[in-house]
């Protein structure tokens, strides 16, 4: 199989010749291993791509001080201004627009690149060449993370709750941009668009599942839709538990979701997406057993999570990013663990 047709097989629960494997290029990752994690990345490739063409990443000098210590603010394309401690992880806001409603009329929309010209030409030559042999999902589509960055949390958390106008009409919003986004992205070509809204905590949702039916399931089924129409795939991460809204995310039709095991009983999640046919992106925990495991740790659990979720019959596969802090012993482990059940 090319690592295509092999992503492809496994997101139709199809078994497949070895088991899929993704990698995220994480800044993180990137500079603190450097050398080390491109050389296992090239000794074991994946399935999404050419490892060679992640970028190096490193801080430039300007944000580290004569202690090494790092720190960048950065504003983004809503106007939110970012303050970064560790290079390659995500910051914390510092300045939002929307603070006050007062702002909301004059607040718009960052521009989304235009579907035609030589530069979407370009950008378009390279997915189809990309395509050929790999797997290519497109974009970060999301809600939730962009209204509170953009508005304070907790008063996100109250609006959502009280049914403020201001809440919709900030989610109509940011719901025109991203339908925007996803038809630039499928005019550029793709395979499958990402989409990615953290809902949970440790132990069940940050909202109600009533009001997240209300505000946010009807805004992801016009999103969706634009994707299914495409005959193309979706792709869902949340972060934490969200068990009660799992079957509302298979009812509108995802195809793959990215949870974050350790919320989870890994026997219910598996359980789950093998009855309603998600496939799933198995992301070994990056707390507890990346950063204070040992290594045989971190290939028992490899092997027992391949297990679970039955790798080779289809429906799953591995999903490696590599954060800051991660031993490299670990990082090895992990790498190596997943590259050998690939060789079995």
């Amino acid at each position: 199989m090319l690592p295509r047709e092999r992503v492809q097989a496994a997101i139709g629960f199809r078994p497949v010749d070895c088991v899929p494997v993704e990698y995220h290029p994480s800044p993180a990752g990137i500079f603190e291993h450097g050398a080390g994690l491109r050389t296992l990345w090239q000794r074991y490739p994946h399935d999404f791509g050419a490892a060679c063409d992640f970028p190096d990443r490193r801080p430039e000098p300007r944000f580290v001080d004569a202690a090494g210590r790092y720190e960048e603010l950065r504003r983004d394309e809503w106007g939110v201004l970012w303050r970064h401690l560790i290079f390659g992880m995500h910051g914390h806001p510092v300045e939002r627009p929307l603070d006050d409603w007062g702002n909301l009329p004059r607040f718009q929309a960052p521009p989304v690149p235009p579907s035609a010209g030589p530069e979407f030409e370009r950008e378009r030559a390279r997915a189809l060449s990309h395509m050929e042999r790999y797997y290519l999902k497109s974009g970060w589509i999301s809600i939730f993370e962009v209204m509170h960055a953009v508005r304070r949390f907790e008063d996100v958390l109250m609006d959502l709750t009280v049914d403020v106008p201001e809440i919709h009409a900030l989610a109509d919003l940011i719901l025109d941009y991203q339908l925007r986004t996803i038809r630039y992205l499928l005019a550029r070509g793709a395979d499958a668009i990402q989409f990615g809204d953290d809902f949970g905590t440790s132990t069940g949702l940050m909202i109600s599942p009533q009001v997240w039916r209300r505000f946010f399931r009807p805004r992801y089924e016009v999103l969706f839709q634009a994707v299914r129409a495409a005959g193309k795939a979706i792709f869902f991460h949340t972060c934490g538990n969200n068990t009660r809204i799992l079957e509302d995310l298979a009812d509108l039709g995802i195809d793959v979701i990215w949870p974050q095991l350790p919320s989870y009983r890994v026997g219910q999640i598996a359980e789950f997406c093998r009855r309603r046919r998600v496939a799933i992106q198995i992301h070994p925990d990056r707390g507890d057993l990346m950063l204070h495991g040992r290594p045989e740790q971190v290939a028992s659990e490899v092997r027992r999570l391949a297990g679970e979720f039955s790798v080779a019959s289809g429906g799953a596969w591995f999903y490696v990013e590599i954060d800051a802090g991660f031993p490299l012993e670990n990082v090895t482990a992990l790498i190596e663990s997943v590259g050998a059940l690939r060789a079995e």
